[in-house]
């Protein structure tokens, strides 16, 4: 029933920014905490920020703290991520998830459903 749709990854220079969208249909949006992880080839997928349902709270990497901000408009079904001075170690394939509960966690397991990825890819 719910539908996740990532967009906004590409290729950027390492000190570069990008922002990440996640548009979001079906029932409930507004309800349960929503989250982007990551995956880079041949590593598992890794939690890198999650909002709680209303907005107020905020979890992030240690690898992204300070660097990426996550933030959602329930009102248009979207949650975002800004990413801002990117290093090369962020190239993976980002995720948007949705929780099964209305408070995040960092547990992939913890969340029900996914979108299909987007690339982001930054150079040296």
């Amino acid at each position: 029933q719910v539908q996740l749709v990532e967009s906004g990854g590409g290729l950027v220079q390492a000190g570069g920014s990008l922002r990440l969208s996640c548009a979001a249909s079906g029932r409930t949006f507004s309800n349960v905490a929503m989250a982007w992880f990551r995956q880079a080839p041949g590593k598992e997928r890794e939690f890198v920020a999650a909002i709680s349902w209303r907005g107020g709270t905020t979890t992030y990497a240690d690898s992204v703290k300070g660097r990426f901000t996550i933030s959602r408009d329930n009102g248009k079904s979207a949650v975002d991520l800004q990413m801002s001075s990117l290093k090369p170690e962020d190239t993976a394939i980002y995720y948007c998830a949705r929780h099964l509960r209305r408070i995040p966690t960092v547990v992939v397991s913890d969340y029900g459903s996914w979108g299909q990825g987007t690339q982001v890819s930054v150079s040296s």
